[in-house]
């Protein structure tokens, strides 16, 4: 069984594949069979033209952070000890702004993950909320787990910000 805090992670056959893919050092998404568009988020319908092949296609792994949160307290007793910790919400480098129904409403998609920012020196540690900022680079990492599974997560690259970072207010303590 692979766990992680607690939480059975191969738990939905669903997600099976994401998190083997993770195990072998590669991350997925969904390839929707009609529309061609990917989607981060895992589900049995494409949320764009809501048929329901698809693949599951390795990408990159790195992207920007596109916008996050702090947590401040624990929902999960599991995570205490990484309070605060930041959840960030990753544009991957693929997709990014595609049209979307043929650019008739200037609207476009992007490939989004949610993930943990996890510290570069040790993935078990959370990043420092000081360090966070949207327009980071950022890369995914592997937390390993047992079965020949593991969990994606990102840590800051080594790579220049897309344009000047955004951090949030300091919070009160």
């Amino acid at each position: 069984m692979a766990v992680y805090k607690g939480f059975d992670i191969a738990a939905d056959p669903e997600h099976a594949g994401y998190f083997e893919a993770a195990g072998r050092g590669e991350l997925v998404v969904q390839r929707c069979a009609e529309c061609g568009l990917l989607r981060g988020q895992i589900g049995a319908a494409c949320p764009f033209c809501t048929c329901l092949d698809w693949t599951w296609e390795p990408v990159a792994g790195t992207g920007v952070i596109y916008s996050y949160q702090v947590v401040a307290r624990a929902v999960n007793a599991a995570f205490a000890d990484w309070v605060p910790y930041p959840v960030v919400l990753v544009e991957l480098d693929e997709q990014r702004g595609v049209p979307w129904r043929g650019g008739r409403e200037d609207e476009s998609v992007s490939l989004r993950k949610i993930a943990n920012l996890v510290a570069r020196d040790d993935p078990s540690r959370p990043e420092d909320e000081a360090n966070v900022a949207i327009g980071l680079r950022v890369r995914v990492c592997f937390t390993k787990l047992d079965d020949g599974l593991a969990l994606p997560q990102f840590r800051l690259a080594d790579e220049p910000p897309e344009h000047d970072p955004w951090r949030a207010a300091e919070r009160n303590r």
